[in-house]
């Protein structure tokens, strides 16, 4: 494993920061740690950089105990803070080169690296400017080359599209997939479950400093028993035939309100067998749809709160 974080506990006085908190990441994955905000994400990483102290536990990284001054591993790992963090004095080109030089001394080496990172994440052109004449888009690009720029293979990503436009966003998306196809282990927090979704090969859900659950995407919808919804809209159905779709083998349970039918399938040719019903029985509708389950949804059932909500 690259990341071992076992029975971690961290307190601010009275609050429990991390309570028990575990993980392990294996080489090549991209590790998702979701939550709301205020769930222990960001403190989790400042504990696994050691950044931070905590009371119990113990957190490996590459197989060896993490510490302020075991500088050998700290080159091997890139941090991008959920904070922006820059040298506003310094250009694009200097900031990426100031922080590519805390861990390679070599000048002409570095060049190099910090070319390459301006082009990773496309902005050569705006490699003269100064931070505070970048938007909020660029700035978080900017975020990512001073922290990828010296080439780490475990990296971690604290919520890097906090704030940003939808196309800033695209972008980053694509740079994290691309690092991580290039050979970076990465590990990213969010509260955004659909980047998540998107990005990660196995997922944590953390609520109030503890993990609740950890899997693939599938494992943690199945795990919480979530299926497929068939959604049907503008529909005028009578008890019986609520009863009727109710009593099909592969139906698990049917909600009507409002003039919208809800339909929880066990199995997906259940949907058909629903459909064929409604039209044999000559009944009118409007749209119909397929909900599949989210994290989300997961995280609702869990916990009884919206994955958004602050808790």
């Amino acid at each position: 494993m690259i990341v071992e974080v076992k029975n971690v506990l961290k307190r601010y006085d009275e609050l429990t920061a991390l309570d028990h908190f575990s993980i392990d990441v294996a080489e090549g994955e991209i590790y998702g740690l979701l939550g709301p905000n205020g769930s222990g994400k960001t403190t989790a990483i400042h504990c696994m950089l050691s950044l931070l102290k905590y009371e119990k536990g113990e957190i490996l990284l590459f197989g060896e105990p993490i510490g302020p001054t075991k500088y050998d591993l700290k080159r091997r790992i890139g941090v991008v803070p959920q904070e922006v963090s820059l040298m506003y004095e310094l250009t694009v080109q200097e900031n990426i080169d100031f922080f590519c030089g805390l861990y390679v001394t070599d000048k002409t080496r570095r060049q190099k690296l910090v070319e390459n990172a301006m082009e990773f994440v496309a902005i050569q052109e705006f490699r003269k400017f100064y931070p505070n004449k970048l938007s909020g888009g660029l700035k978080r690009r900017l975020n990512i080359a001073c922290g990828i720029a010296h080439q780490p293979e475990l990296i971690f990503f604290d919520e890097p599209t906090v704030a940003v436009d939808p196309q800033s966003r695209n972008n980053i998306l694509e740079g994290i997939r691309r690092l991580n196809e290039e050979g970076a282990t990465i590990i990213y927090t969010s509260h955004y479950m659909e980047e998540v979704e998107q990005l990660c090969n196995r997922i944590s859900i953390m609520d109030k400093g503890r993990v609740l659950i950890t899997g693939s995407k599938e494992e943690l919808k199945e795990s919480v028993g979530l299926k497929d919804k068939l959604i049907v809209s503008q529909i005028d159905i009578a008890q019986d035939a609520l009863t009727e779709i109710q009593d099909m083998v592969e139906v698990s349970s049917v909600f009507y309100e409002g003039e919208e039918l809800t339909v929880n399938i066990d199995k997906n040719r259940a949907i058909g067998e629903v459909i064929n019903y409604l039209d044999h029985q000559g009944m009118y509708y409007g749209k119909l749809s397929i909900k599949q389950p989210t994290l989300n949804d997961v995280f609702l059932e869990i916990t009884g709160k919206e994955l958004r909500q602050r808790v």
